[in-house]
């Protein structure tokens, strides 16, 4: 919190003021961050989608090419989580609001009755958050070597495999 002070150039006990827990902090630089990049915008074509399978196509497109643009941050946190509560609140705060994207996605799939008997409603959330995290794609970007447009184009078809029903009507 002083680094921080001394950088913004106010007292610490300003900083105090305004965010009296660290975790608080971090929090809202994270969010910070989602509207200096427009994280809103980006996700607008996922919200006003047609149909479920372009909502979750348009997700996957959203979210795998925001990865990139703040794994940096996304790697500090998770590396700091382990032994600090207030980086992992700052995670998992974020990573609460993509599972909900992930969520909103499915829920579309099932409303339109497109998606897959194989997953209840919140597996198939837990698979798709698990498919769209951060490790993953550093995994798949860092330790397989892919490009950022092969992970989207891949991430979108597995998505589509493992949640959509063969005939677009439960299977």
């Amino acid at each position: 919190m002083g680094d921080i002070a001394r950088l913004a150039g106010v007292s610490r006990q300003a900083v105090y003021l305004h965010f009296p827990k660290r975790a608080e902090l971090l929090i809202a630089t994270t969010r910070y961050i989602d509207r200096v990049k427009d994280v809103d915008a980006r996700l607008a074509p996922s919200r006003n989608a047609g149909s479920g399978i372009e909502r979750l196509d348009a997700f996957v497109e959203a979210w795998g090419n925001y990865i990139p643009e703040i794994q940096g941050v996304g790697r500090a946190l998770m590396a700091m989580r382990e032994h600090d509560p207030d980086a992992r609140a700052a995670w998992d705060d974020r990573m609460q609001a993509v599972r909900q994207g992930c969520e909103a996605a499915v829920r579309a799939l099932a409303a339109d009755g497109d998606l897959t008997d194989a997953f209840t409603v919140a597996e198939a959330t837990d698979l798709l958050w698990a498919m769209l995290s951060v490790p993953a794609w550093a995994q798949l970007r860092d330790g397989c070597g892919w490009s950022q447009r092969a992970y989207v184009d891949r991430m979108k078809a597995a998505a589509r495999r493992l949640l959509v029903a063969a005939d677009g009507r439960g299977r």
